[in-house]
C-alpha cells in the first residue's frame, strides 16, 4: 500500500503540478529513504506519526547530512503526507508541525569579472568545439539560465524580438531573457557549424544536439567541458561550474546596478526570496557609494 501512495503521489505532481524530471527523481529517493527508515522500525505510512517523522530529521542529522539536504527531505515528506491527508488516505498529517534544522545561510560561490572573461577567451577560435563552447559560455553568462535550460534549448533559440532568448524553466514556464552582442554573435557562428554534431542528414530540434541518449549535450558533459576549459585558463576547476558562472551572472549585474526584482524574472526565480541570496552584492555595493559619493565620506 505504501508505494502505491508514493506512486499516485508521483503521478499527481506530474499531471497536476507539472513538476520537471529531476524533481521526481529527488522526491522519490527521498520518500524511498524514508520509507526505509520507518520500515525499520516496524512503522508505515499509514502509522507514522510525528515523533517518527523527527526521529527521521535527527537521524539525517547524525548521518552528518547537510542542513540543506535535511530541510529537502523534510519537505517531500510533508508535502506528502499533505497530498494523504487532502486525498483521504489519511485522518491527519503527521508531519505538519515537524520542524526543519536551521541552516547556516551560505554565500553562493562566483566568479569575478576578469575570471569569466578569461574563460571567454579561451573559447576564442574557429574550431567546431571552441566554437559551440563558445555559444554556450556566452549564453551561460549573458542570460545566467540554469544548466539544463541551457542545453535543452530547441532549435532556432530566438523569441520573434531576436535582441531575447526563450527560455523554457521549471514547471514548463517560458520567460524571455534578453540577450548581449557578443551571444548573439556567438550563436551566429555555431549555428554555422552546428551540423557537425549531428548525423549525416539528420535533423535534431534542440540547438546543442549531440549523440548522446538525450539527443542533446548532456548537463554532465558540460560539466566536463567546463572543467577542462578552467584547466586551460589556469582557473582551479573546482571553482568552475554552470552553476557558479549563473552566480556570476547574477552577482555582476547587481554589482552594476540592477535591481532584484528585474534579477528574478531572468533567473526564474518563483520567489523574490530566493534571489534575496545575492542582496550581499547589494550591501557591499551600496557601501562603495556611500564611501565614494557622500559629502562627509572623506571628512577628515
Amino acid at each position: 500500500m505504501s508505494q502505491a501512495w508514493v506512486e499516485i503521489f508521483m503521478e499527481m505532481l506530474v499531471l497536476e503540478r507539472n513538476a520537471a524530471a529531476n524533481t521526481i527523481d529527488a522526491y522519490s529517493r527521498d520518500l524511498e529513504d524514508f520509507s526505509d527508515h520507518i520500515k525499520n522500525h516496524q512503522k508505515e505510512f499509514s502509522t507514522v506519526s510525528s515523533d517518527d517523522i523527527g526521529a527521521y530529521v535527527q537521524s539525517l542529522a547524525a548521518q552528518g547530512l547537510a542542513s540543506a539536504t535535511q530541510a529537502r527531505r523534510l519537505s517531500a515528506i510533508k508535502q506528502f503526507f499533505s497530498f494523504l491527508l487532502l486525498e483521504g488516505f489519511r485522518d491527519d498529517d503527521p508531519a505538519m508541525n515537524v520542524d526543519a534544522p536551521k541552516s547556516a545561510r551560505r554565500l553562493p560561490k562566483y566568479l569575478s569579472v576578469d575570471e569569466v572573461d578569461n574563460l571567454l577567451s579561451h573559447c576564442a577560435g574557429e574550431s567546431v568545439d571552441k566554437l559551440r563552447m563558445s555559444a554556450l559560455l556566452q549564453i551561460l553568462y549573458a542570460t545566467g539560465m540554469r544548466v539544463s535550460e541551457l542545453v535543452t534549448l530547441k532549435y532556432p533559440p530566438m523569441a520573434k524580438d531576436e535582441n531575447f532568448l526563450l527560455i523554457r524553466g521549471k514547471g514548463d514556464k517560458e520567460r524571455l531573457v534578453p540577450l548581449n552582442a557578443p551571444a548573439k554573435d556567438a550563436i551566429a557562428k555555431y549555428v554555422e557549424v552546428r551540423a557537425s554534431f549531428l548525423k549525416e542528414d539528420a535533423h535534431s530540434p534542440w540547438l546543442f544536439p549531440s549523440r548522446s541518449r538525450e539527443g542533446y549535450l548532456t548537463r554532465q558533459r558540460f560539466g566536463q567541458m567546463l572543467k577542462a576549459l578552467a584547466v586551460d585558463a589556469k582557473i582551479e576547476p573546482k571553482r568552475v561550474s554552470p552553476h557558479v558562472l549563473r552566480h556570476a551572472f547574477a552577482s555582476h549585474l547587481l554589482a552594476n546596478g540592477a535591481d532584484l526584482r528585474s534579477l528574478q524574472k531572468m533567473l526564474g526565480h518563483a520567489d523574490i526570496s530566493t534571489t534575496q541570496i545575492y542582496t550581499h552584492i547589494l550591501s557591499e555595493r551600496l557601501v562603495s557609494l556611500v564611501k565614494t559619493h557622500h559629502p562627509l565620506a572623506t571628512a577628515k
